[in-house]
């Protein structure tokens, strides 16, 4: 075979690997646990990335077709319906560990998810962002789509350590999806900002922001818990004073701390929000996903917490870049009332889990919150015990 005939056929079959990828039908599982279900598949992997932005097709300068441009992951993907698509901002991570923003559509949410031409060009600050990632986007009142980020840049106060880093929240605004305009970065007065989740409506005529304040760039320290802040523009953001309306709470899911996923969901019910919570084990952090319900005229206040874990890693979803990690910045309810709750696994790959925004109340209003003691469930579980021995 010659050089030109090794080339076309292993292009050909390249090509054909990734179209059987993007065409792969998605299934759900069969019974759930009535809350949601799990999708078998990953809706986004590194190989879902298109080819061109990998290889270089032509044969004088790539003869052997190598793959030029590698990619680690594909992760934490803020999330919106747009012109009648799934769309998801995908954070992909070379290999070069340096992550940018990358748009994908699907037509029902579940398979079929196709990147756009190219990736995002997001416009840098004066100082420019070492790396950007993890976008929250918010629909808002106000007509314009928000991408809330984390920007990461250097700690130029500890020069000799080549790990230490400052993390803030970096804005943009967009009507398409393909041309941003960057903000100034979030001012806040705590340190660090991860975590940032802007509210889709104003609250007494301004801009409010759920925050997570910490000190460090990966320990939160002093900080932490989900804060609320308010600002009067976006254009220049600066929340002055920030109420911490989530706590961390010792022995529970997020006693080492915790931050809002994506922007809350609306319902004549009041407000459903999707968090992450991190405790430490013997085998590192173990990031899971949990719930809770804010009043629909004040929300920053809490009403419903449900007692633990929402969704975590299983089995292989356990398997990754960083290990034993379910993490989400990203859902959509539908106008069927449908949500569809687009999770990372392990900081590899993004999963999928329907549910709709009845079944999402009812988890948040019905299930028992934590009591924080072991005696305090043991009690909890046996008052059910006891409900259904009358009923069965």
């Amino acid at each position: 075979m010659t050089a030109e005939h090794s080339f076309i056929d292993r292009k050909k079959r390249i090509e054909t690997s990734f179209d059987n990828l993007i065409l792969k039908q998605n299934k759900a599982e069969e019974l759930g646990n009535g809350i949601y279900q799990r999708w078998e598949n990953p809706v986004i992997t590194a190989k879902h990335i298109p080819l061109t932005w990998r290889y270089d097709f032509d044969p004088n300068t790539n003869p052997l077709l190598m793959e030029r441009i590698g990619v680690n992951a594909t992760l934490n993907a803020g999330a919106i319906f747009f012109e009648g698509r799934y769309v998801l901002v995908v954070r992909v991570e070379g290999s070069d560990r340096k992550s940018y923003f990358a748009v994908a559509e699907s037509e029902n949410g579940v398979d079929g998810f196709k990147f756009w031409d190219k990736p995002v060009t997001m416009p840098e600050t004066d100082e420019p962002d070492t790396n950007v990632y993890d976008m929250r986007l918010t629909q808002h009142e106000d007509g314009w789509i928000y991408g809330l980020f984390c920007t990461e840049r250097k700690d130029h106060t500890q020069p000799d350590d080549t790990s230490a880093a400052v993390a803030q929240c970096g804005i943009a605004r967009t009507k398409d999806l393909v041309t941003w305009e960057r903000l100034p970065d979030l001012i806040t007065h705590s340190g660090q900002q991860r975590n940032v989740v802007l509210h889709p409506e104003f609250v007494d005529g301004k801009y409010a922001l759920y925050t997570r304040p910490q000190d460090g760039f990966i320990s939160v320290g002093g900080g932490g818990g989900i804060g609320w802040g308010l600002t009067d523009s976006m254009e220049n953001a600066h929340v002055e004073k920030e109420l911490i309306i989530d706590n961390k709470v010792y022995h529970t899911i997020s006693e080492l701390k915790n931050g809002q996923g994506p922007a809350p969901i609306k319902t004549n019910k009041g407000w459903l929000h999707l968090a992450h919570g991190v405790r430490n084990t013997a085998a590192g952090l173990r990031y899971v996903l949990y719930m809770f319900m804010t009043d629909l005229h004040e929300p920053w206040k809490i009403t419903h917490k449900p007692g633990g874990l929402f969704i975590g890693p299983e089995g292989e979803e356990r398997v990754g870049d960083v290990s034993n990690v379910a993490f989400c910045n990203g859902w959509i309810a539908n106008s069927n009332d449908e949500v569809f709750i687009y999770y990372a696994s392990s900081d590899t790959r993004v999963h999928v889990a329907t549910s709709s925004i009845e079944q999402l109340i009812d988890y948040c209003v019905n299930t028992p919150e934590d009591g924080l003691r072991s005696a305090a469930s043991v009690q909890t579980i046996n008052a059910l015990i006891d409900k259904n021995l009358k009923v069965m």
